[in-house]
């Protein structure tokens, strides 16, 4: 009998999605915006919130179950709701700017958000990409949202009421509001804004056009109730009232603006037009599936399609649009640099430090046009603020390390992006390259030390010198990359080569680990390579030491050698998950998600360390990539509302799940490569911007055939550890020949490794 029933659960967990009549055609419903919510500054299980919203809109809404101002917007356990905001929220911890809700409320006049709050439950929610729903039990009103990329629409169904209302919050920070009752219209701005000092001529402006006449209006300043139509104050809102009848219908359109009211309005119009309620959400249903449809996969579980598609919808969101189009169909943006309204693309909403390593890179292969247009956002960015932004939030936010611009800027043109201004990205790069910026985390912070000694020392009171250290080592390469592409004579060029081996600098051949530097070249002591932060961000040596993206054999010599190296990644799983978080004064959550996840060191909730795993391609071991990465995506990724190991960092920790899905992952961006990993699907097609379609066929894959006995493209024996981009460009067919059991000799010679930087200088 037990034999039986265990054959019985094989059968179940082995049952592809494909013979469970899923929709293929229909990707968007297997998308779940509430995976990464069951989350707490504390412990993340991503952070996320359900964005409502299409890819890359400039607008997304969310419900909002934290307290207004608060980044934790929507918490899975949270049991009330406050309001329904429309954001621009990255992350918790850049938290948003720009934001106003709207909540519908019965019985007596609620305008507070303690007061107006709801008790909601799960049983009565949909949340969709283009659309959610939620019963909001204090005040018997079902809620329904459905987006545009800068207008949406709202639908509530009321009770029979004499006193229904719905309560506008333009937030605190300093906001706006006037009430328009004979055309049915509100008007505000939020100027609420988190992070550094406010931009110049910073405001959101919103208009909001109802169905229905007002049998009430009325305006509130923080905790009183106004008699006005108009108010500005610190904190402002608006309250409008009806007579409805049972089950009748509200429609609320609402559109918003960086630029001026007029412009919300020509957006309101264009976007929304006539449309109805479920006219929007079909065109919104229709944007994700046409988006999201560029790859389909198949042969696998339902739960693995759906996380699949789940992190797929993640990768869709940042950088969003800071741009709008004018009356005369003009694309315009107001800058967060100057203050003014100008014409060309704006982006905003991204950290380089997460997103460069895959996030860039997947839009590179999947969606260049979304990129050729941030591509040219980043020429504004310079020309209007004198620097590229490393974290945009939006303009320059002073938080994280590294000149990770390089890598964005590098690896789009190496992967074959043109048609905007190179030659002013030229000057960009060079420029954050060689200065310091207007603050810590804008150009190169401890520049003169890195250029005059090759590392920013430990002891001259810079933090996290070791770390900037190996990312401007890395970043000096992708600018390397990228003049050699434009033709740059080496005499210009030469330096950032040469500066690209400065992570040598820092390796500590008696610990075999990347270690701090003082100024007088001795290594900093006391060393524990399990200390988090100090010398490293938000990591520790084990997690940094690998930080050479572009030359990984000089850092395999560096280590004794290709067997040596082999067991040094093996360590980083077979450690146990010990700490030293002294540098914080207290467990961050980032070590609490290393602790609890059972990897040893590995620590997948947080990006420095997340390319390690294909770091075996490098020493001979492809196997152990193909183990670790299908481990990896099986335990730390699922379509639940716990379903990250960590922060899911604006599209980065999904891009990683989604490239690997495919079964390969851009470990070095600005070269045109990608480390092979093993597919999860038995087939997966990419529908390429340029018409090729590429095929990747696993038919024996399984749970336990994991690992590549043998690949063919285009039906020839291909033994190498890396596929090229360009490759991938021209379309074709990826054959993998799936086993429960390892080729330990595919992929060991080192002929067959991906590409270094000393390896390639030492074939000249």
């Amino acid at each position: 009998m037990k034999r039986i029933f265990s054959a019985l659960l094989v059968l179940g967990t082995t049952c592809t999605f494909a013979q469970q009549g899923v929709n293929l055609s229909d990707p968007v419903e297997l998308v779940n915006p509430l995976m990464g919510t069951q989350s707490k500054p504390d412990l993340s299980n991503g952070n996320t919130y359900p964005a409502v919203a299409v890819p890359w809109g400039m607008n997304f809404w969310t419900p909002q179950t934290g307290k207004m101002g608060d980044g934790w917007a929507y918490t899975y356990d949270a049991d009330k709701i406050r309001g329904f905001k429309q954001t621009h929220q990255p992350s918790p911890w850049m938290n948003d700017y720009g934001q106003f809700a709207i909540m519908p409320v019965t019985g007596s006049l609620k305008f507070k958000e303690d007061d107006r709050a709801s008790w909601f439950s799960h049983k009565a929610e949909v949340a969709k990409p283009y659309y959610y729903s939620v019963y909001l039990a204090d005040a018997d009103v079902t809620t329904e949202i459905t987006p545009t990329e800068r207008a949406a629409q709202f639908r509530f169904t009321f009770p029979k009421a004499d006193s229904a209302f719905v309560v506008v919050d333009a937030l605190n920070k300093g906001s706006y509001i006037k009430i328009f009752p004979k055309e049915r219209k509100i008007i505000g701005y939020s100027t609420k804004y988190a992070r550094g000092p406010l931009p110049k001529n910073f405001k959101n402006y919103f208009v909001i056009y109802f169905n229905k006449d007002f049998t009430l209006s009325k305006t509130w300043s923080d905790k009183t109730l106004k008699d006005g139509l108009e108010l500005e104050s610190d904190h402002s809102g608006a309250v409008i009232g009806f007579k409805t009848a049972k089950g009748e219908q509200v429609i609320a359109k609402v559109a918003s603006s960086f630029i001026s009211f007029e412009q919300a309005e020509t957006s309101l119009k264009r976007e929304l037009a006539n449309d109805t309620f479920d006219a929007t959400k079909q065109k919104a249903k229709n944007v994700w599936n046409k988006t999201l449809g560029r790859i389909s996969v198949e042969g696998g579980t339902i739960d693995q399609a759906r996380t699949f598609y789940s992190s797929l919808y993640r990768t869709l969101f940042f950088p969003n649009k800071l741009y709008e189009i004018d009356a005369n169909n003009k694309i315009v943006h107001w800058s967060p640099y100057n203050g003014k309204t100008l014409p060309g693309y704006m982006f905003a909403g991204t950290g380089f430090w997460d997103t460069f390593r895959a996030l860039y890179p997947f839009l590179n292969l999947m969606y260049p046009s979304i990129n050729k247009e941030m591509q040219e956002g980043l020429v504004n960015d310079f020309k209007e603020g004198g620097w590229l932004p490393e974290w945009s939030s939006p303009g320059y936010a002073n938080i994280m390390v590294g000149n990770n611009s390089a890598s964005v800027v590098s690896d789009a043109y190496i992967k074959g992006m043109r048609g905007y201004d190179i030659n002013t990205l030229w000057d960009a790069v060079i420029h954050g390259a060689n200065n310091e910026g207007p603050m810590e985390a804008v150009g190169r912070n401890g520049v003169e030390y890195y250029n005059k000694l090759g590392y920013v020392p430990y002891d001259v009171k810079i933090s996290e010198n070791a770390a900037k250290t190996l990312e401007y080592a890395y970043d000096d390469f992708a600018i390397y990359q990228l003049g050699r592409a434009l033709g740059k004579p080496e005499s210009e060029i030469g330096i950032y080569a040469k500066r690209s081996m400065n992570y040598k600098n820092l390796f500590d051949s008696s610990t075999g680990l990347m270690r701090g530097k003082n100024q007088d070249g001795t290594f900093q002591s006391p060393f524990s390579p399990f200390k988090w932060g100090g010398a490293f961000t938000e990591g520790n040596s084990w997690h940094y030491t690998w930080s050479v993206f572009h030359d990984i054999a000089g850092l395999s010599k560096l280590m004794g050698g290709s067997e040596k190296f082999v067991q040094k990644l093996d360590s980083v799983f077979s450690l146990p998950p010990i700490f030293d978080e002294s540098a914080y004064g207290g467990v961050i959550h980032e070590i609490r998600e290393m602790q609890i996840a059972n990897m040893g060191q590995y620590a997948h909730g947080n990006q420095p360390i997340q390319h390690m795993i294909y770091l075996y391609n490098y020493g001979g071991a492809p196997w152990k990539t193909q183990y670790w990465a299908r481990e990896t995506m099986n335990r730390m990724y699922k379509a639940t509302p716990d379903g990250y190991c960590g922060d899911e960092d604006n599209g980065q920790t999904s891009a990683w799940y989604v490239f690997s899905a495919l079964g390969f992952y851009p470990v070095t961006p600005a070269v045109d490569q990608y480390a092979l990993g093993a597919p999860l699907f038995k087939k997966i097609t990419l529908k390429l911007e340029n018409g090729k379609t590429v095929t990747i066929n696993a038919p024996a894959n399984s749970a336990e055939n994991k690992y590549v006995q043998s690949l063919q493209i285009n039906g020839k024996p291909y033994s190498k550890n890396w596929i090229s981009h360009s490759g991938l460009q021209n379309g074709g067919i990826l054959n993998f020949n799936m086993s429960a059991v390892p080729n330990k000799q595919r992929g060991s010679d080192p002929a067959d490794f991906p590409y270094s930087f000393s390896t390639e200088k030492a074939k000249k």
